[in-house]
Formats: C-alpha cells, structure tokens, sequence
C-alpha cells in the first residue's frame, strides 16, 4: 500500500513520466534481494528507478547498497551508478526506496540492470559484497550493428 502511494507521488511529481521495468541480477547467496524495479522517466530530470527490496534472512539488515546500470539499445554499457544505503530491513520484510540515476541520461531504448551489490547485517562489522557487472552484462542482448 505505501509503495503503490509513493509511486504515485513520484509520477505527479515527475509529470509525464514513462515507466518500464528494469531488469534484476542478484549475487550468490544475497541476505536481500530485489524483486521488482521499475524506470520512471519524467519529462525533465533524470529517470529515477523505484524498487522494491526484500530480506530473506532472519536477522535484521542494517544497510543494503544497490548498484545500477545503463546499457545502450546494442549492449553497450553506458553507465553505472551506486545508491545511497537503503537503511533497516527486518527479518523477511519488504521496503520501497528509489535510485536516482543522474550520472548520465538515460534514453528511451536504453537498458537499465539493478541489484543489490552490499549488506551488512545489524551488529556486525562483515559486509556482504557482490559483483553485479559481470551478471548485468550477462542479462543484457549484444546486437549485432
């Protein structure tokens, strides 16, 4: 409920704002993962990927960082861009946060390739860490020129 209430603040926020899905990667046995991810791309400003991110653990998530990527249309990659921490996930608990992908524009026939690359579980110094760009490049189609 409060996740379809923030996206419909974003898009009046955004105006007329063109959504697509992103496409999800996840490392080997991520303590979170995101399940659902969506572009939003306003008439001005940069596009903005709301998702929703999801514990699978049973100890409580301090922090998780989530890493985009913005491929060409031909797989090339354009961009890559890391989040803010998403803080405080309870054990199994799903929250909404967004990414604000500003380092570069991202046009219409562009790919955008989200996951969760870090967490750290509460009370612990350890980091969970993966690297996401060898799946992100795996998901997106090369075409041929």
């Amino acid at each position: 409920m409060l996740g379809a209430f923030f996206l419909s603040a974003m898009l009046m926020l955004a105006g007329a704002a063109a959504e697509r899905s992103a496409m999800i990667v996840a490392g080997a046995d991520a303590p979170a993962r995101i399940d659902r991810a969506t572009v939003l791309t306003p008439g001005q400003g940069p596009a903005v990927v709301l998702y929703e991110a999801t514990s699978l653990i049973d100890q409580p998530i301090d922090t998780i960082t989530v890493m985009a990527f913005v491929f060409k249309a031909d797989g090339t990659p354009k961009a890559r861009q890391v989040a803010p921490a998403r803080h405080a996930l309870d054990p199994r608990e799903t929250k909404y946060s967004t990414i604000v992908l500003d380092g570069t524009t991202v046009d219409p026939s562009d790919i955008v390739v989200i996951g969760i690359n870090q967490a750290q579980r509460v009370g612990s110094d350890a980091w969970w860490r993966a690297d996401l760009r060898p799946a992100a490049e795996a998901a997106v189609p090369v075409k041929k020129q």
